[in-house]
């Protein structure tokens, strides 16, 4: 039994069992944070630097699927509700704002899975030729048996990024009948 990161490994990387582990390592955190007596500032903060980093190092490292990292983001809007942080009825992309512009600044677990999937496909792009460790890498992850490969995901996700989006164009259109009624 080997163990980096909090990852176990024998034979391979049991992703089920890490997986569920880290989402209980997480809940732990979150529920943690949440049930100190921090002001609400300091709480999103602490969330930023204590729950979600443990959550994050394991990206390219364990499968995660897209529904999965969903489903966390709904497990800490969950928490947050349940103890009193963001009420139920409050807009929900409030919380991922900026605090500088007038949101919570919650760091959402789905965009931060999205961004470092994308940089490590652009390592791998970028340095394939000048080490020769993540040459093998490549190589390894251009084979056609390889289902979760990160090049891959992160050329769907980079894809998904640049199409435009229904729903936010309707959106910012309601935001424009809104501003010219006034």
């Amino acid at each position: 039994m080997y163990r980096y990161l909090e990852i176990e490994e024998s034979e391979g990387i049991r992703h089920q069992q890490m997986k569920e582990r880290l989402k209980q390592e997480y809940s732990r955190r979150l529920r943690m944070i949440l049930k100190c007596e921090l002001n609400a500032r300091n709480k999103i903060t602490a969330i930023g630097t204590i729950a979600v980093p443990m959550l994050r190092h394991s990206i390219g490292i364990i499968n995660w699927r897209t529904e999965e990292i969903k489903k966390i983001d709904r497990i800490t809007r969950k928490m947050l509700t349940m103890y009193k942080m963001h009420h139920p009825k409050a807009d929900i992309d409030r919380l991922y704002v900026k605090r500088k512009e007038g949101g919570r600044g919650l760091m959402q677990i789905e965009v931060a899975y999205k961004a470092e999937i994308i940089n490590i496909a652009e390592y791998f792009n970028t340095n394939y030729k000048e080490d020769q460790f993540v040459n093998i890498v490549k190589s390894h992850e251009s084979t056609p048996p390889n289902v979760n490969s990160i090049i891959k995901t992160a050329a769907n996700i980079t894809e998904e990024l640049c199409q435009p989006n229904e729903k936010s164009e309707a959106k910012h259109d309601g935001i424009q009948h809104t501003k010219r009624q006034d």
